[in-house]
């Protein structure tokens, strides 16, 4: 069982570069988590580099400028990686093509700049999901029978955010990675930008780089998020230690968020095939 840890200082000098979870770990989608944002300061102040990881649909400055609005202090970390950034290279590479765009209007600007022609599910030659047309009232079940016509014409769908769900204030709202999992589950062929997937992690890894103006062996480099299935296992399958937050994108799987189920959690970690090195409440220096 990781050891469960109050505060990061004593964990901090042992790394060069966090490569931390943005929703759920720094903000919940109303507002910032001051220690969070604290620690993260903290860490660059001690020599650190601290990227921001994060599955959300945009690209990294639309982010960067959310984070504005919720409080979040660009001093607090040194770059940001999207999964938008990296859907915009896979719409790069597919020029020429007519997209399906399934999600919100306020994901639009993962496109802007791009030659692009959108066109209906009924037409276009592949699909960009970047989540739900309204999260507040839908649910993946909404979407059965689009999802089946596509299956139908067997469109090659592009999630721009692997995320099943995340929290927003106290409430869990569905994802993009939602309707991927249900696109592939009818067989539908699914590419996944961001976390878990090693895309992301190597444009994170490059970032560091730069900021650093070298490379940081992978021994140096944490990872910091509040889900099992994209920040555990994608830190994992690089090689990379990982702390867990305890959130309610879990809480059903441990118990109280504040005061878990350790041996529910041990559970989870082994049921996934990871082990973090530490499980904290909150992200406090």
């Amino acid at each position: 069982m990781p050891d469960f840890i109050e505060h990061f200082e004593p964990l901090a000098a042992s790394y060069d570069v966090l490569l931390c979870d943005v929703w759920g770990v720094i903000h919940n989608g109303v507002a910032a988590f001051a220690p969070a944002c604290d620690a993260l300061l903290r860490f660059r102040q001690k020599g650190g580099t601290a990227i921001l990881i994060t599955n959300a649909p945009r690209p990294g400055a639309s982010v960067a400028r959310i984070l504005d609005r919720l409080a979040v202090p660009r001093d607090a970390y040194n770059a940001i990686a999207s999964a938008g950034d990296a859907t915009r290279g896979i719409v790069e590479d597919r020029r020429g093509q007519s997209i399906f765009h399934l999600g919100p209007e306020r994901d639009k600007p993962i496109f802007a700049g791009l030659d692009v022609t959108f066109a209906p599910p009924e037409t276009a030659d592949y699909v960009v999901c970047s989540g739900l047309f309204d999260d507040t009232v839908e649910t993946p079940a909404s979407y059965r029978d689009m999802l089946a016509a596509m299956r139908g014409r067997a469109l090659f769908m592009v999630c721009a955010n692997p995320d099943i769900v995340v929290e927003r204030g106290d409430a869990l709202v569905y994802c993009a990675g939602a309707l991927a999992d249900a696109y592939a589950a009818l067989g539908g062929e699914v590419l996944y930008c961001g976390k878990p997937y090693a895309p992301i992690y190597q444009t994170a890894l490059a970032t560091a780089k730069a900021a650093r103006g070298a490379a940081v062996p992978l021994e140096r480099v944490l990872a910091i998020g509040d889900s099992v299935r994209t920040d555990l296992k994608g830190a994992a399958a690089l090689g990379l230690d990982s702390i867990f937050v305890t959130s309610a994108v879990h809480a059903e799987d441990y118990g109280d968020r504040n005061t878990p189920d350790l041996d529910a959690l041990d559970a989870t970690f082994a049921a996934a095939g990871v082990t973090p090195i530490a499980v904290t409440n909150a992200l406090k220096w």
